[in-house]
């Protein structure tokens, strides 16, 4: 691949809609995010995900032996849109509001792998749309995109942390960016909002006492005492601790993909009426999209759990 290939292959990531692109050397890092993860483990914070201990995920080359770069993109998702302020409406995060953020993804990873391997006939590649073992926000960091916040969640100095993450793999030796440095200061904000208590210290997240993880990942038909008295309406995922993120706050841009803007019944969904949908009436709110996968027994489940919570005359 001839003439400066780390910045045509950044200039093709933007034409192709990616809003940021940066570049990670593999090998350039001691093993600190790798041991992090281990620890994490160790302490049970991953719950009832045991896809999170796959090995490959503490070293890529497990996933591609041959890997000598990792270029990392980044889709803004944030659409400009408010929830009702009332209590008895059920709250979806926004990652779920429109299409299926995988398979919008996957069609700008694929075309983007597609040609990068047309360069030339020894070039290989491998792409990841949050579907792969691999630390996504770590690599994301390494290559400039943003920084791992107090939440862990990425956050961009463009848009925030609104944003999804994917990963091509290449046999290239790229010229890598700069790690991102983090600008979260003294600022526990994200920390503070939990409901539940889900973050033991800065930079650590225990699923098990995760809103997001028990409406998303948690298959039980019942859900523990002290995490159905603390859902606050949401039904699917939760974006509390980026709700009073500053940088959200002042920074987050309307995206430029329309994929992602909502479907009208995502905004303002009531609790009552989830509480009772059919599972004909999920298939044809909820084709496409991510929230897929949230099964229709678990949507019921997390809406009657917010419908218990309010007052009476509120859940009548």
């Amino acid at each position: 691949m001839a003439d400066d290939p780390t910045t045509r292959i950044k200039q093709k990531a933007l034409e192709l809609g990616f809003h940021k692109v940066g570049m990670a050397a593999v090998g350039a890092y001691g093993d600190r995010a790798e041991a992090n993860l281990q620890t994490w483990l160790s302490q049970g914070y991953h719950a009832d995900m045991p896809w999170m201990e796959n090995p490959a995920r503490q070293n890529i080359r497990q996933i591609m032996p041959e890997v000598q770069s990792v270029i990392c993109v980044a889709l803004n998702y944030y659409a400009p849109v408010a929830r009702p302020g009332g209590q008895h409406y059920a709250k979806i995060s926004r990652y779920g509001w429109g299409r299926d953020y995988h398979k919008v993804l996957t069609k700008k990873l694929k075309a983007l792998a597609n040609w990068l391997k047309e360069q030339g006939e020894d070039i290989q590649v491998r792409y990841y749309a949050d579907t792969g073992p691999i630390q996504d926000k770590v690599w994301a960091q390494r290559a400039g995109l943003g920084w791992i916040a107090k939440n862990g969640n990425l956050i961009t100095r463009e848009y925030g942390s609104w944003v999804f993450l994917g990963e091509v793999l290449t046999n290239l030796v790229l010229t890598p960016d700069r790690p991102h440095t983090a600008h979260c200061g003294t600022c526990t904000r994200c920390l503070e909002a939990c409901p539940t208590h889900a973050f033991p210290q800065p930079h650590v997240v225990d699923a098990n006492r995760c809103i997001a993880y028990h409406t998303i990942e948690n298959r039980s038909a019942v859900l523990p005492p002290e995490m159905a008295s603390h859902l606050q309406g949401w039904v699917a995922g939760c974006d509390i601790c980026q709700d009073v993120c500053p940088w959200n706050q002042r920074f987050a841009q309307p995206t430029t993909e329309a994929d992602f803007y909502p479907r009208s019944w995502n905004v303002a969904p009531t609790l009552k009426e989830l509480a009772s949908l059919t599972d004909e009436e999920y298939e044809r709110r909820f084709t496409g999209s991510a929230l897929r996968r949230i099964k229709p027994a678990m949507l019921r489940r997390n809406a009657r759990y917010g419908l218990a919570q309010l007052p009476r005359n509120e859940s009548e």
